[in-house]
């Protein structure tokens, strides 16, 4: 498409939030998420929940697809008990995310996933999830920061080929990789810190940590660069 790539980014949809003199339900997306992407050179616009059967065409109009941070992912998703420390899930806005990243790998749209979406991602295609670890997230509502280094060879690598400090807020990680997938960085304590596809095809990256809290455009501007 001529000018700016239209990337899609999910959002929370909230019973009640506040602002002036209303309280209303509302579509919620922290305002790092759209202003890296137009930093990063993209259109953004928000997708709240919506019925899965809608994804496809969603997906359809879009040149790229983002799947934010949010709540812990349910576990009976990818076959677990849900541990005493994992957070209630948001069933909509999984099912709809869901669909999202299916519709995005099947049509070969680009796919970045960030934090919770990275962790979506990989149990969307047969992966599991460390339902909790201690030192990724110190202080409640405040994000932290530790190093990351890249797997060479990998497509993460080619964009950050050297180790980073990068914000990061979450209590869950990758565990079995899901089909397909490779871990292309860790954390020094082995966390597994990005995920992509093994074998070459369309864009698709997911990162643990938070790039919308952080100066560093790389990642979202090579996602911004596939779409165009």
């Amino acid at each position: 498409m001529a000018g700016r790539p239209l990337i899609g980014v999910s959002t929370y949809l909230e019973s009640g939030a506040r602002w002036g003199v209303w309280e209303l339900a509302a579509a919620l997306l922290p305002t790092g998420y759209p202003r890296l992407v137009q930093r990063s050179g993209g259109l953004a616009a928000m997708l709240p929940p919506d019925g899965p059967e809608h994804a496809a065409a969603t997906v359809a109009r879009l040149d790229a697809v983002v799947i934010a941070g949010g709540p812990d992912v349910e576990p009976v998703r990818y076959g677990a008990v849900t541990d005493p420390r994992t957070g209630p899930p948001d069933r909509a806005r999984e099912a709809w995310e869901l669909a999202l990243i299916d519709a995005a790998l099947a049509a070969e749209v680009p796919l970045l996933g960030i934090c919770r979406g990275m962790q979506l991602l990989n149990v969307a295609l047969g992966g599991t999830l460390v339902q909790h670890l201690d030192g990724h997230a110190e202080v409640p509502g405040v994000f932290g920061r530790h190093p990351v280094k890249p797997v060479p060879g990998t497509r993460y690598a080619g964009i950050v080929p050297e180790e980073t400090s990068v914000p990061t807020f979450h209590h869950q990680a990758v565990d079995r990789l899901g089909d397909g997938l490779v871990a292309s960085a860790y954390a020094a304590d082995g966390t597994v810190e990005a995920i992509e596809p093994s074998a070459p095809g369309g864009w698709v990256l997911g990162v643990q940590w938070h790039p919308e809290m952080g100066e560093d455009l790389r990642v979202m501007r090579a996602l911004v660069a596939a779409a165009g």
